[in-house]
């Protein structure tokens, strides 16, 4: 059920959860990864929430057009009080899952305590790229955005872009995506577990495996072990938390950094930006 009809609007967000509503809600507030995705589709959120690595200011990593377009920002999710949210009179929450079962940012409970819906929508690896794009262009239609199916704001061509630079950059190309962990750690991303690094494999990119260890997403090691995997391209986290790897104690000599937000807001929009600064990247190898 989605969209707006006779009985009022309606909604399944991905844990299967039907949400219901007399009218098309139009005040919703929206952890910033999703309030980013909805502006992109021409939805704007009354005001957005962070996440437990957030703090009190808004991460400009993960903000997407939210400030310039005027939206709050209310602080980490878990932060917030039923006062506060009650008082933007919201009409439905907007936040991801990662297991299908549970919001990842706020507490499902405080949405129940002011009486509004919440929709969370999944971001894991248990869906493709293409389908978590589309599952918020739905979302975002039924809201009243225009369409933003996964083919659209330009990232059929950045896809495209991707393909020819992997061709040209080689089979020797290796891209290694990681999140900096401070001084002595580093967190390597593997490709499978990240919808988009699993969408650019399918690309042609060369995305480096870190190899066995513990962590389902991240193998926790060393900055030595990214020397040794000797990347020609480094995605790295450029999220506020997340330590920016410069220096030869980091990263082999001439590897070339694009910033990768792990919470890249899922709009087409969006992922065309990532994609065609990759491209850019790969052709410039």
């Amino acid at each position: 059920m989605s969209g707006t009809g006779a009985h009022g609007w309606g909604f399944t967000d991905d844990r299967g959860v039907e949400l219901g509503a007399p009218e098309r809600p139009a005040r919703v507030v929206a952890y910033v990864r999703a309030g980013a995705a909805l502006l992109d589709m021409g939805v704007t959120p009354v005001a957005v929430y962070g996440s437990g690595h957030d703090g009190a200011e808004a991460d400009p990593a993960k903000d997407g057009g939210l400030a310039a377009a005027g939206v709050p920002y209310l602080g980490p999710g878990r932060a917030l009080d039923e006062e506060r949210l009650r008082e933007l009179r919201p009409e439905l929450v907007v936040d991801v899952t990662y297991d299908g079962k549970s919001p990842y940012a706020l507490d499902e409970e405080l949405a129940g305590g002011v009486g509004v819906p919440l929709a969370a929508l999944s971001v894991g690896n248990d869906l493709s790229l293409p389908a978590i794009i589309g599952r918020f262009g739905e979302l975002g239609a039924a809201l009243g955005a225009r369409d933003a199916g996964p083919g659209g704001g330009g990232l059929a061509e950045a896809e495209e872009a991707v393909r020819a630079a992997a061709v040209a950059a080689g089979a020797g190309f290796g891209v290694l995506a990681l999140s900096g962990g401070g001084a002595e750690q580093v967190y390597l991303a593997r490709p499978g577990a990240w919808p988009e690094l699993a969408r650019l494999a399918g690309l042609g990119v060369r995305l480096i495996d870190p190899g066995p260890g513990p962590g389902a997403n991240w193998l926790t090691t060393g900055w030595e072990r990214a020397l040794d995997l000797a990347p020609a391209l480094v995605l790295y986290d450029s999220r506020a938390h997340a330590t920016r790897p410069e220096g030869p104690e980091r990263l082999p000599a001439g590897a070339r950094l694009v910033p990768w937000n792990p919470e890249i807001p899922p709009s087409p929009a969006a992922y065309a930006r990532f994609f065609r600064a990759l491209a850019e990247a790969l052709t410039a190898a």
